[in-house]
């Protein structure tokens, strides 16, 4: 195993590339952002890219730029790095809004438009962006409405004592890296998304997810609640965690296992709500909603 002792983050990713989403990993640098985003690529057998977020990135540098060719007098179109089936934007929140935009407008339309012509990105096209903790300097933070454009949230933590003396006996991840094959192809892939839209979701099991999103906009204990979209996110993750393990249906420990990646970035603490962080936007829900109604 190349990311030791990180289980269920590998899932949660998984489930959020299954579910046809984007994610977004917050945490310290030096945890395994790279090398987990990496991993994935090439294990599924798709194209990968990097990029770098610094605060003079520009858009084109993500998006590609049209060059003139002599030999043609014609302008030709550069494809930029977003042109992968997995891209890791690192360090999003180092990058200007501007050019922060330029990929989450991207990750929404899954195109890039230039010069009055657009230009599908490839299928899939998934996203994993890191982000450092806001108090560290030289970020820019991602308002609401661009964090909402990621499926899921996940932060890695530090590795357990047992997982780190691995880690430590077995020296630099990279060299495992180079050794991993692919276990699947595009096509394998493909099937596996369209199977986690066909997972069964129950009336019951969809009255449950929607007093959770009720309980978030009535809550006093939060600045404001999910939208339809952070609703649909969550069903689609929790078929997606569903089909992973082995179900054809939803059941409530689906939904509550991908909750907190789904909703904690997506909800505001109200001001006089001691719980911050860590989960505990989640766990309030989990605490406030019943799962029979």
């Amino acid at each position: 195993m190349v990311l030791l002792g990180k289980n269920e983050q590998i899932r949660l990713a998984l489930t959020c590339l299954v579910a046809r989403g984007h994610l977004l990993i917050e945490d310290l640098p030096g945890m395994g952002k790279t090398l987990l985003s990496h991993a994935l690529a090439k294990v599924l057998g798709l194209s990968y890219n990097r990029i770098q977020f610094t605060s003079d990135v520009l858009p084109a540098d993500i998006t590609g730029t049209a060059i003139f060719d002599r030999a043609s007098s014609e302008f030709r179109f550069m494809e930029g790095p977003l042109f992968a089936q997995v891209v890791l934007a690192d360090e999003i929140n180092r990058a200007t809004p501007k050019s922060q935009s330029a990929l989450l407008e991207a990750m929404e339309e899954r195109q890039v438009t230039m010069d009055g012509v657009s230009r599908p990105l490839p299928d899939p096209f998934f996203v994993i962006a890191t982000q450092n903790p806001t108090t560290q300097s030289g970020t820019f933070p991602l308002p609401e409405s661009q964090l909402d454009r990621f499926l899921m949230r996940i932060e890695l933590g530090y590795p357990e004592p047992d997982a780190e003396r691995e880690l430590l006996r077995g020296g630099d991840r990279r060299v495992v890296l180079d050794d991993l094959q692919p276990v699947a192809d595009l096509a394998r892939l493909t099937f596996i998304q369209e199977a986690a839209g066909a997972v069964q979701v129950s009336d019951p099991l969809i009255e449950y997810v929607q007093r959770i999103v009720e309980y978030s906009r009535q809550s006093a204990d939060f600045a404001f609640g999910l939208s339809p979209r952070g609703a649909l996110a969550l069903l689609s993750a929790a078929r997606a965690w569903a089909l992973i393990h082995d179900r054809s249906h939803v059941v409530p420990e689906d939904v509550q296992a991908v909750l907190p990646g789904v909703v904690e970035h997506r909800l505001r603490a109200a001001a006089d709500f001691a719980g911050h962080g860590g989960g505990a936007l989640a766990q309030k829900l989990l605490s406030g909603v019943d799962v029979v109604g």
